[in-house]
């Protein structure tokens, strides 16, 4: 059976980059492992590749703008959900990765649900989604 593997959005912008990069990799031969690797993930990624504007489904996952409130003092945060290196960042937003302890907390769920996770430090910590938007 064949694993279906989720789009990855970009901008033309972002793929053209990521293009470019292979296409450098490729050129120049590097034989770093380093560069190798990052050439087998250019290429999954560009693969997977979908360019336009991610379905407004609501549902927290990568290349989402979240806002999140915690329980503990009502604060609120807003992020980009999502791997550094795939999204144009303006510096504005941090970025958080899924498989951080609050990605994988958030990962899935809709707004107005809660969340827990443990923070690295140990101390239990909860809230719920906001909101969740596919960032622009």
């Amino acid at each position: 059976m064949a694993v279906m593997e989720e789009p990855i959005w970009l901008t033309q912008d972002a793929l053209r980059q990521l293009q470019e990069e292979l296409d450098t990799i490729e050129r120049e031969g590097v034989d770093d492992e380093a560069a190798q690797v990052r050439a087998v993930e250019l290429r999954g990624i560009i693969r997977r590749a979908q360019v336009g504007t991610r379905p407004d489904d609501g549902i927290v996952e990568p290349g989402m703008r979240v806002t999140i409130e915690f329980e503990a003092d009502a604060s609120r945060e807003t992020f980009l959900l999502g791997a550094r290196s795939l999204l144009s960042n303006d510096g504005e937003l941090a970025v958080y990765s899924p498989e951080s302890p609050l990605g994988r907390a958030i990962t899935g769920l809709l707004p107005g649900d809660r969340f827990s996770y443990s923070a690295p430090t140990g101390r239990q910590v909860a809230g719920s989604v906001i909101e969740a938007v596919p960032h622009a």
